[in-house]
C-alpha cells in the first residue's frame, strides 16, 4: 500500500477537492488534528463520500435516545467481532476519550463481554452482536430485552442501524485494507 493513499486501492482523491468537501476537511482539521483516512478513501468520488458522510453524521451525530459513547460502542463491539482493524482503533480511540476511561475503550476493542458494563449497555451490545452475528434470527425476545431496560423502539431502531452500518463500512475497510490515521493509536490514553 501507498503511503499516500489511506488503501491498497489506487484511488486517489479528487484533485482539487470541491469547495464544501475542503472546507469539510478543513473544520476536520480544526477539530480533529487530522483528516480521517476513511474520509480521504471516499473522496476519490465525491458523492460517494458525501452520502458516507451524511448517513454516518446522522446516525453517530444527530439526535438519538443512545448517547454519543453508547454509539461508539456499538461501533466498537461490532468492529471487535468483525475484527476491523480500521474501525477498532478509530472508535476504540473515541470510546477511551468518552468514557474518561482508556481500560474500557481495550477491553471494549478486545472483547465487550470482559467490560464493567450496565444492564442497558449490555443488552444494547449483545443486540449489536447478534445483528452482526446472525440477524436473521433476531426476533420480539431479543427487541423486548432491549425495551425492558428501557430503550424505546426508536432506540432499537437506532441500535439495529448503527450495528447495520458498521458490519458494513468493515467490510469496505477490511476489504480495502483501510488503514487508521496514526494519531488515533495514541488519543485518550
Amino acid at each position: 500500500m501507498s503511503r499516500d493513499l489511506p488503501t491498497a486501492l489506487d484511488l486517489p482523491m479528487v484533485d482539487p477537492l470541491p469547495a464544501p468537501t475542503q472546507k469539510y476537511f478543513d473544520i476536520c482539521m480544526d477539530k480533529l488534528g487530522m483528516v480521517p483516512n476513511v474520509l480521504k478513501a471516499y473522496a476519490f468520488d465525491i458523492d460517494k463520500l458525501n452520502a458516507f458522510t451524511a448517513l454516518y453524521n446522522d446516525l453517530m451525530l444527530a439526535d438519538s435516545g443512545l448517547s454519543k459513547l453508547e454509539r461508539e460502542m456499538i461501533a466498537v463491539a461490532v468492529s471487535s467481532i468483525n475484527g476491523c482493524y480500521y474501525c477498532l482503533t478509530a472508535h476504540g480511540a473515541a470510546v477511551r476519550e468518552l468514557s474518561g476511561d482508556p481500560k474500557l475503550g481495550e477491553m471494549m476493542v478486545m472483547n465487550y463481554r470482559v467490560a464493567d458494563l450496565d444492564a442497558r449497555q449490555r443488552a444494547m451490545l449483545d443486540f449489536a452482536a447478534k445483528v452482526t452475528t446472525e440477524s436473521r434470527k433476531v426476533d420480539e425476545a431479543d427487541r423486548q430485552a432491549l425495551r425492558d431496560v428501557g430503550f424505546s423502539d426508536r432506540d432499537i431502531w437506532d441500535i439495529a442501524s448503527v450495528a447495520a452500518f458498521f458490519n458494513m463500512t468493515n467490510r469496505v475497510a477490511s476489504a480495502t485494507d483501510m488503514r487508521p490515521n496514526d494519531e488515533y493509536h495514541a488519543q485518550a490514553r
